[in-house]
């Protein structure tokens, strides 16, 4: 029975070294390893923005709306020390970008440039917080509906799988 007692001991004491040792060397390890920049693997925490509804007016009438779900991706650390949560901030950003820049117009799409959206986005997302926070601006949803579109949609119900032929001019107010 002694000799059981004695083997159970230097079992976990075995152990219990061995496991101080591995922990011991892992943060060393930690330590050494330098610094590296955010990538999409790691270090980046995202915010996915409610869909945004931004009228788009010409000349003084609303021409349609522009609908988008944006997510942002930032250093997560950074991120948790914002005062004003984030989603807000951006979305506040997104809807100033949105309604001030007249090069923008998404009802006409060959004139469109997703990757200077994008980038406008983050470069205005960035000054109104002060620094280069926002590193990426995700598009995960884009849509412009024409007032006609709209008009279609609430006569006849919604049904994206319907192709609809533009109504005539003067069935148009």
């Amino acid at each position: 029975m002694l000799k059981l007692a004695a083997a159970a001991i230097w079992i976990a004491a075995a152990t219990a070294g061995s496991v101080f040792y591995a922990f011991q060397q892992a943060s060393t390890v930690e330590a050494a390893a330098p610094a590296s920049e955010p990538t999409a693997f790691g270090g980046l925490d995202y915010v996915r923005l409610n869909v945004v509804s931004v009228p788009q007016m010409k000349g003084g009438e609303v021409n349609g709306y522009f609908l988008a779900r944006l997510v942002f991706t930032a250093p997560a650390e950074r991120l948790k020390q914002l005062v004003v949560p984030a989603d807000a901030m951006l979305t506040d950003a997104v809807y100033g970008k949105l309604y001030a820049d007249p090069s923008i117009d998404f009802s006409r799409v060959d004139t469109l440039d997703i990757a200077a959206f994008r980038a406008g986005l983050r470069d205005a997302v960035n000054d109104k917080i002060g620094e280069n926070l926002i590193t990426e601006v995700l598009i995960e949803q884009v849509d412009f509906l024409s007032k006609a579109d709209i008009r279609r949609a609430s006569f006849r119900g919604w049904d994206s799988s319907e192709t609809v032929e533009s109504a005539p001019a003067s069935a148009q107010h």
